[in-house]
């Protein structure tokens, strides 16, 4: 006895998404052929292929397609249908989008991970690289204009100051709550992504070290101090310094270390490699710029940190950290990326790769690199974000004295 065949066809399609896409499952059918034999004159040669309505997905249609086999044994083919169920996913979202970045930090320094979460979560991923203060300052003359989804600052005064303008939103409690309270404000309007501690670095073996940075002020001093007046995380600390001292006191302070003509530089590093060199005794810098050194140079690298502990402005605890613009029309995007800068994943590089502190809470396993202190163990100032936020009072001040150009 000669079966007929029954082709049945089915067409489904499947899609992986990593990060953001929406899974769905429904169910489809099949069918299973039941032959019963029956005498008959000719033989049909019967395609069948199943009719199936899935929302979103394919849809084939029953064809019966007749054909007489001549000389054959006489059968006929009774079809059964029976329900098999069937998995299938459907994607939801196909286009990730883009992202546009302000950022105020280094490329070498986040770059890598900026790149990680594009790569993550396929979405394009748009980044002006420039300072902290410039970047925020153009996002306020682009107004309604800017392109910019998300501002990244060096230090809490760049957010503090877009915050005040009005032009960064107020972020959902399911991405603050995942940072510690002393890394972000009270408003909400912006979080920090990492954490920075203010150091003197000085050249190795000095024992004649300062205490205060009052101490800074003697005459002994004189030619063999570096600092970086242009540099943000320098005027966020002298905004600390307004805060704690007062205007009056803060201000004699700069005009004593004048008279000791500091060397000025244009930022931290030249003077963690001037320390190095002993051009200068000692510089005003943050902690991480020394291990980024003595990762490729070895411990021998003739240069150490001194984490001041009275409890000054010298020993601030600054963050780097990140809002949603306003005006950004890629807020969905933007979220993301504050989620993935606060995860696991990326604390991790930044304690790791950059030497700096995490800022989500302990439990969360991420662990500070073995080469700095704990953070429970600095003295720090009891300074909160919006203390550090009236960058422009201290640049008015500078420029008063002669420190920018």
């Amino acid at each position: 006895m000669t079966i007929s065949k029954v082709r049945v066809l089915m067409a489904a399609y499947l899609a992986v998404f990593t990060l953001v896409s929406a899974v769905v499952f429904v169910g489809c059918t099949t069918a299973e052929t039941e032959v019963v034999e029956v005498i008959k004159e000719v033989v049909v040669e019967k395609e069948v292929v199943k009719e199936v309505e899935v929302p979103g997905a394919t849809v084939i249609k029953e064809v019966v397609k007749e054909v007489e086999v001549p000389g054959a044994t006489v059968i006929k083919e009774v079809v059964k249908e029976v329900e098999v169920p069937v998995t299938q996913v459907e994607v939801v979202d196909l286009d990730p989008g883009k992202l546009v970045i302000y950022s105020g930090r280094k490329e070498s320094l986040i770059g890598n991970i900026v790149t990680q979460f594009e790569e993550v979560t396929g979405i394009e991923v748009e980044v002006k690289w420039g300072k902290t203060f410039p970047m925020a300052t153009m996002i306020i003359e682009e107004g309604a204009n800017s392109p910019a989804d998300v501002y990244i600052a060096q230090d809490p005064g760049g957010l503090g100051f877009l915050s005040n303008a009005g032009r960064l939103h107020t972020l959902d409690s399911d991405i603050t709550d995942r940072v510690v309270d002393w890394a972000k404000p009270d408003d909400n309007s912006w979080i920090g992504l990492s954490g920075r501690s203010r150091v003197l670095v000085h050249t190795d073996g000095m024992t004649d070290l300062p205490v205060t940075l009052k101490d800074l002020t003697d005459p002994k001093w004189k030619g063999k101090l570096g600092w970086a007046p242009t540099n943000s995380s320098f005027q966020t600390m002298i905004t600390g310094m307004r805060q704690m001292w007062g205007e009056a006191e803060t201000r004699q302070w700069l005009e004593d270390m004048l008279l000791n003509e500091p060397i000025i530089y244009p930022k931290n590093t030249p003077q963690v490699a001037a320390a190095a060199a002993e051009e200068i005794s000692i510089g005003l810098v943050n902690h991480y710029y020394l291990h980024r050194f003595m990762a490729e140079e070895g411990t021998t690298f003739n240069a150490r940190n001194l984490y001041m502990s009275n409890g000054g402005p010298g020993s601030l605890i600054m963050v780097a950290g990140a809002g949603i613009v306003d005006t950004a029309t890629n807020v969905d995007n933007a979220e993301k990326f504050l989620k993935f800068m606060t995860s696991n994943v990326a604390q991790q590089y930044f304690a790791g790769q950059i030497y700096e502190y995490p800022v989500v809470p302990a439990e969360n396993g991420v662990k500070t690199h073995y080469l700095i202190p704990d953070l429970t163990t600095l003295n720090t100032p009891d300074l909160s974000m919006s203390d550090l936020a009236d960058l422009e009072g201290t640049a008015a001040i500078f420029k008063e004295l002669g420190m920018l150009d």
